[in-house]
């Protein structure tokens, strides 16, 4: 297990990456995770990962990439909701690395 140093506090990551303890998210705990992946987030980043977790609250599980797709256009518009913005915005693989930045667990179907 990694750990990651957050305001002080030290979170613990699985050997993925992604948050031993959903209850340890923040946005402070996303920027974290997002520079050990080489993206500065954006507001437009955030929009995204509030979105996935709201998702999460309601159906409780992280999307893959098309259910990701159709619930962001449903709730924030065809323009933000598409595979080619989502992708710009995550590095090709929004399902996983949004999940991963949003505090939530790895969708099942990701590698």
């Amino acid at each position: 297990m990694k750990q990651l140093t957050v305001e002080g506090r030290a979170i613990t990551l699985d050997k993925d990456g992604f948050l031993a303890d959903l209850n340890d998210w923040s946005l402070a705990v996303a920027h974290a995770l997002s520079m050990e992946e080489g993206i500065e987030l954006t507001p437009e980043h955030v929009e995204i990962l509030q979105t996935l977790r709201a998702f999460y609250g309601e159906f409780q599980l992280s999307p893959a990439t098309r259910p990701l797709i159709k619930y962001t256009a449903l709730k924030l518009g065809p323009d933000k909701g598409n595979s080619m913005h989502l992708n710009r915005l995550f590095n090709g693989t929004p399902a996983k690395l949004a999940a991963k930045l949003a505090g939530l667990p790895k969708p099942t179907n990701c590698i």
